[in-house]
C-alpha cells in the first residue's frame, strides 16, 4: 500500500504563521488522521488534524 501524503496549509507555532508544506499522513491511537511535515522556514515539526480515518 502506498504512503498517503497531504499537501496544503499548516500552522507553524514557532513562526506564528500559516505555511504551505507537504507531509505524510499517519493515524493515531484514536483513529484520527494527522498530517505531519516540517516548516520550510524554521524546520519545526508541523501537525494538521484531518479527521477520522
Amino acid at each position: 500500500m502506498a504512503e498517503e501524503t497531504y499537501e496544503g496549509e499548516f500552522y507553524c507555532v514557532k513562526c506564528k504563521a500559516k505555511r504551505e508544506a507537504k507531509g505524510n499522513v499517519v493515524v493515531n491511537a484514536k483513529g484520527t488522521r494527522m498530517a505531519k511535515a516540517k516548516c520550510p522556514v524554521c524546520g519545526t515539526n508541523l501537525n494538521r488534524i484531518l479527521g477520522k480515518a
